[in-house]
């Protein structure tokens, strides 16, 4: 947090100190401290097929086992599916910085006979969160913090059938985007060329505007001109096209990430390879505080608002759950 910036005007003999310093530049400085106590906590989802790798994915984004797979499953045991909603936290520390991750693995769809209304129960979960916190924040006597469960962004998991979408996918971010953040990712991106992952991405985003599909970051959100610009770049890479691994490699002396194939090794941080590099970057390096602001204010917001209407605004919340089956 390099100086004040004054050229040194501040002498310790305090004879030479800048008239009318105030000191508001220290603003920063006092927030840094105050939330390098309390820590940070983000909640990612992944939605999407069955097959699609998504738990690989999440363990190579934070480089630790997050999700529940162990890494000790022998190469032919099968995986075991996951077959509910489960979340896991973790608490990673970088430079001081602690953030309690915590990444909710949904079942994978799309294999049953009958795909109706699939994301019910996904749905039902990012509500629950809502749900939680409102009551919270309701209580007459209220928690200084109160403990954050709510969906900062779902990663919704798209096949890489160089097609069309299908509909599945598009009724389910239709459902899921007006309650969580969604950022679409093509799975196991190395199974198209770099032209056919081109194509894709283009006709994904036509397909997903001309249904009125919004995706993180939306543009109605966007603050100034700085940040429509940064974020138009950003929209026009999406959706990012994606291979997740956990299995370690040896590349020209170094170790890295990456899946073998018969042609050689894709590494997976190789923004020549795939965009994994940039999809961590957007979400941890430059929108990590944006997700969870634009979860809070609008997101949240909106849930909030229609509980308080439908409830006269005044009653205490009841309890008994079934409140919230028509949101």
């Amino acid at each position: 947090f390099g100086g004040h910036g004054h050229g040194g005007s501040h002498s310790s003999s305090g004879g030479s100190t800048l008239l009318g310093y105030i000191g508001i530049d220290t603003i920063i400085e006092q927030m840094r401290k105050k939330t390098m106590k309390t820590g940070f906590e983000f909640n990612i989802m992944v939605v999407g097929h069955s097959g699609l790798g998504k738990s690989t994915l999440v363990n190579t984004l934070f480089k630790s086992q997050v999700s529940r797979k162990s890494a000790g499953w022998a190469r032919d045991e099968k995986i075991p599916k996951t077959v509910e909603i489960k979340s896991v936290s973790h608490v990673i520390e970088e430079g001081g910085v602690k953030m309690k991750l915590t990444v909710v693995d949904t079942p994978g769809f799309g294999d049953q006979i009958n795909n109706d209304n699939c994301w019910e129960p996904i749905s039902k979960y990012i509500n629950e969160q809502f749900e939680k916190f409102l009551k919270e924040e309701v209580n007459i006597t209220r928690k200084k913090r109160i403990p954050d469960t709510r969906v900062h962004c779902c990663i919704y998991f798209i096949s890489p059938t160089g097609h069309t979408l299908r509909q599945l996918d598009m009724e389910f971010m239709k459902r899921l985007s007006h309650s969580v953040n969604i950022i679409p990712v093509i799975a196991k991106a190395d199974t198209m060329t770099i032209e056919e992952r081109q194509e894709f991405k283009q006709r994904v985003r036509k397909e997903l505007e001309m249904s009125g599909i919004e995706f993180y970051p939306q543009k109605e959100f966007d603050d100034d001109m700085e940040d429509k610009s940064d974020n138009d770049k950003i929209r026009e890479t999406m959706p990012f096209a994606v291979v997740g691994s956990d299995k370690e490699y040896q590349v020209n002396n170094k170790r890295v990430l990456g899946r073998k194939t018969a042609w050689g090794i894709v590494e997976v941080e190789n923004p020549n390879h795939c965009e994994f590099a940039q999809l961590r970057d957007f979400l941890i390096r430059s929108h990590l505080q944006d997700l969870k602001e634009v979860t809070h204010n609008i997101h949240y917001e909106t849930y909030r608002a229609k509980r308080l209407n439908d409830n006269g605004g005044l009653h205490p919340i009841s309890t008994n759950g079934t409140h919230d089956s028509n949101l």
